[in-house]
């Protein structure tokens, strides 16, 4: 595929045969067709709430950080682009509408356990949808993420910080059975809309992107919904795509939003028999490739999707070595600036 072409088929202007044909000097004319098509593009992105903006995001190829693998293409999905800044949009959205619809919702606050992203989506998405929103969170969460949801009106309640995000589940649960009245509890790590959002929504995007070409696809493991969902979905394809899901290496890691699962609560959203692979990733590796993709890609990330461009990365240069070519696709989950402070932090002290 040449450089900065567009994915799948290319739609070149043309003549409407009932117009003559314009001077040399002018432009050709547009079919019919084409503007139709256009003008049905330009009102789909006339949008009536905040959730219509949620999915269908973009997809930039990696041309730098592969160059040492020229033969693969690396794709990633630029999941920051939705309204709330990262993937966790997809889920939140699917579990709140479907609450609404099952009336689980009704005369009760969602409560749920998150380290921060799923919070900032549930807390945005509430807003728009009039759902009142209480959020379960390390008290170590990044500041940028207690203002944002804090600035969608969601009421937060901390947990201890040395338990992670596993402690933040568990006092969930405690709360629910104190105050089993008052809440509805999402519970993003067993809710079966969570891989369903990415079942329904991410794998399908891949597949009308990318089609035949992808053939290998790669996401970290955290709740594990975007990896589940969307494999379960890829591998329906009639042609095979291999399935990575990255975690991390190491029990004690600093790769925020990923799990280590057998140190790990498990979600009951995951099943280690759907990934074709599972790969360790490095906590450094996570955070040195979040370093490379800001210097030379101009993608200033957080290192869960420096985690996966790691991966991605290796896949392809395995798959330059051994076969010569392959289309890698992976996600990124969210933008850097949630992490600035505590990564530079962390890194010269701890990591």
């Amino acid at each position: 595929m040449a450089h900065g072409a567009p994915l799948g088929k290319s739609r070149k202007p043309c003549l409407s045969p009932s117009r003559p044909t314009p001077p040399p000097n002018e432009p050709p004319a547009l079919s019919l067709q084409l503007i139709s098509v256009t003008a049905a593009f330009r009102r789909s992105r006339t949008l009536s709430s905040v959730v219509d903006a949620v999915g269908n995001t973009p997809y930039l190829r990696l041309e730098n950080i592969g160059k040492n693998a020229p033969s693969v293409e690396i794709y990633l999905k630029l999941e920051f682009a939705n309204p709330g800044g990262s993937v966790k949009d997809r889920a939140a959205l699917r579990m709140i509408q479907e609450a609404l619809k099952s009336g689980e919702l009704e005369g009760r606050t969602l409560i749920d356990a998150t380290s921060g992203n799923t919070g900032v989506a549930y807390a945005m998405l509430g807003a728009a949808l009039g759902v009142k929103i209480a959020l379960v969170m390390p008290a170590n969460v990044t500041q940028a993420r207690k203002d944002i949801t804090a600035a969608f009106g969601a009421g937060l309640i901390y947990s201890d910080p040395m338990e992670g995000s596993d402690g933040a589940i568990v006092k969930v649960r405690k709360i629910m059975t104190e105050q089993p009245d008052k809440y509805f509890y999402s519970d993003q790590y067993s809710n079966p809309n969570n891989p369903l959002a990415h079942y329904y929504g991410t794998g399908v995007e891949i597949l009308d992107a990318f089609g035949d070409r992808i053939t290998h696809f790669v996401a970290g493991l955290g709740t594990s919904g975007t990896a589940i969902g969307t494999t379960r979905r890829l591998h329906e394809h009639t042609r095979k795509i291999h399935c990575i899901a990255a975690e991390p290496a190491e029990a004690l890691h600093g790769l925020e939003g990923m799990k280590h699962m057998a140190s790990s609560l498990v979600p009951e959203i995951f099943d280690p028999n759907v990934p074709d692979e599972i790969m360790p990733i490095g906590t450094e590796d996570g955070w040195d490739m979040a370093d490379r993709l800001a210097n030379e890609e101009g993608l200033h990330v957080g290192h869960s999707t420096g985690a996966n461009v790691a991966a991605a990365l290796r896949v392809a240069e395995r798959l330059h070595k051994d076969q010569g070519g392959g289309c890698v696709v992976t996600i990124a989950c969210d933008r850097g600036d949630r992490y600035f402070a505590p990564m530079k932090w962390e890194k010269r002290y701890v990591w």
